[in-house]
C-alpha cells in the first residue's frame, strides 16, 4: 500500500476510529485474572496512541511530502546504481554532445495531490549512475500553435531534505498557481521539471559527487537537464535553463547554478544557507574538503580570485537567521556579471511550506526576467 495514497490514508483514519471505540466498547467486559486484564487494557490504550500517531504522521507528510515510499521512509532504499569518479566537470571524460538522445516514456503523475496536467517518468541516468523518477508540467502555451516554433525556459524544482520530488508540485503548488498567470500573460512560460533528490537512505546528498557514494551532481545538471532537451521543446543554453529551492534545496539551487555557469544561468533559494553542515545528514557537511568546496561563497570567491565570476542570477529570499544572512554573504561577493537579490521575509510563518508557497508568484515574475526562450531549428524534432 501506498505510504501517501488515499488508501493508506483512509486505512489509518479507519484503525484509529477502532482504537478508540474499542476501549468505550470493551473495557468493562474483559474478564481473567487482574494481571490478564491490566494487560489487555494496555494493548488497548497502545493502539490507539500508536494509531492516533500514525495518522497525524500520515497528515503532516501528505501535506509537506516528506517521504515518497516506505523506502524512503525506512532508509532501506537506495535510488544509486553507480557512483564512479566522474572528474571536476562531473562528466566521466564524455561530451553531452556524443551522448545518444535519451527518449522516455511519460505517463500521468501517480498521485492527484500534485495535480493536472503533471506527468512522470522513471530515468536512469547514464552518466551519474542515479535511477529516479522525474516530474514534469509543461506552461499552457506549449501546445498553442503560436508557439510551435519556440523552445521554452526550463526551472529545475529542489525540495528540502527529506523531501519528496512532489513537494513544489503538490505542496506548494506551484504549478496550480502558475497556470492562470501564465495564461493571463503575467509571467512567461516556463517548463517545471521535479526529480528525485532523496538518493540514498537516511542521507541528504547536499548534491554533490562523492565517488563511491553518489554522483548528485551530475544527475541533476547533466541527466535529467538531457533528458528534459531530448523530449521537449526545450531551450539547451545556459539562458533557458534555472534552479529553484526552498532549505536544502535551495543550498543545492545556488550552489549547483554558480557551479554551472555553462548550464544555468539563474538560481532562487528560498530560505537557503551557505555551509552544507547546517543539515545533519549532509554527506558535503560530513566530508571536511567537500564542505568547503560545496559552500557557494567559497566557489564565488575561488570564481572571482580566478577573474571568472561566473555569469550567474541569485535570488535569495529568507527571515532573520533563516537564509537572509547567507544571501546578504553572497551579495557582498558578487562581482559583475553575478547579481544577487536578496529579500528579508517578515512576520510569522518559520520554516515551512506555507511560507515558501506564498512566494511562488513573485519567483517566478522574477525567473521570467532572467530566462529566454529560443526559437526552434527546422530540423529539431523533438517532442510536443
Amino acid at each position: 500500500m501506498s505510504l501517501t495514497g488515499t488508501p493508506f490514508f483512509l486505512t489509518s483514519v479507519t484503525l484509529l476510529i477502532v482504537a478508540f471505540v474499542l476501549p468505550l466498547a470493551l473495557w468493562g467486559r474483559i474478564a481473567g485474572p487482574p494481571l490478564l486484564r491490566s494487560l489487555a487494557r494496555l494493548l488497548m490504550l497502545l493502539f490507539a496512541q500508536v494509531t492516533a500517531i500514525t495518522v497525524v504522521f500520515v497528515l503532516v507528510n501528505n501535506a509537506n511530502n516528506l517521504y515518497d515510499t516506505w523506502d524512503d521512509l525506512l532508509g532501506t532504499g537506495s535510488h544509486v546504481e553507480a557512483a564512479r569518479d566522474l572528474g571536476p566537470d562531473g562528466m566521466g571524460g564524455q561530451q553531452i554532445k556524443n551522448e545518444p538522445k535519451q527518449l522516455q516514456r511519460f505517463r500521468p503523475a501517480d498521485d492527484p495531490q500534485v495535480g493536472p496536467g503533471v506527468q512522470m517518468t522513471d530515468l536512469r541516468g547514464r552518466i551519474s549512475g542515479v535511477a529516479g523518477e522525474v516530474y514534469v508540467w509543461l506552461p499552457p502555451q506549449y501546445n498553442d500553435p503560436a508557439y510551435r516554433n519556440k523552445r521554452f525556459p526550463v526551472v529545475e524544482l529542489l525540495p528540502g531534505y527529506p523531501g519528496s520530488a512532489k513537494s513544489w508540485m503538490g505542496s506548494l503548488r506551484v504549478a496550480e498557481q502558475l497556470q492562470p498567470l501564465m495564461q493571463r500573460g503575467q509571467i512567461r512560460p516556463v517548463i517545471l521539471v521535479a526529480p528525485r533528490t532523496n538518493l540514498l537512505p537516511g542521507a541528504d546528498t547536499g548534491c554533490v559527487n562523492l565517488p563511491g557514494k553518489v554522483n548528485a551532481d551530475s544527475w541533476l545538471t547533466v541527466d535529467v537537464r538531457k533528458m528534459i532537451i531530448d523530449n521537449f521543446r526545450a531551450g539547451d543554453k545556459p539562458d533557458s535553463w534555472a534552479l529553484a529551492g526552498y532549505s536544502a534545496g535551495a543550498h543545492c539551487a545556488t550552489k549547483l547554478a554558480l557551479s554551472h555557469p555553462d548550464r544555468y544561468r539563474a538560481a532562487v533559494s528560498l530560505s537557503g544557507y551557505n555551509d552544507p553542515a547546517l543539515e545533519r545528514d549532509s554527506l558535503a557537511g560530513k566530508d571536511p574538503k567537500l564542505r568547503i568546496e560545496s559552500n557557494p561563497m567559497h566557489i564565488l570567491k575561488s570564481a572571482n580570485a580566478m577573474g571568472r565570476p561566473p555569469r550567474t542570477a541569485l535570488y535569495v529570499t529568507g527571515a532573520a537567521g533563516d537564509g537572509y544572512q547567507a544571501g546578504l554573504g553572497l551579495r557582498q561577493l558578487a562581482r559583475f556579471p553575478t547579481t544577487v537579490n536578496v529579500q528579508q521575509i517578515s512576520g510569522a510563518g518559520g520554516h515551512t511550506t506555507a511560507v515558501w508557497k506564498q512566494q511562488v508568484p513573485q519567483v517566478f515574475q522574477w525567473l521570467g526576467t532572467q530566462l529566454r526562450a529560443e526559437p526552434q531549428g527546422l530540423s529539431d524534432r523533438r517532442g510536443s
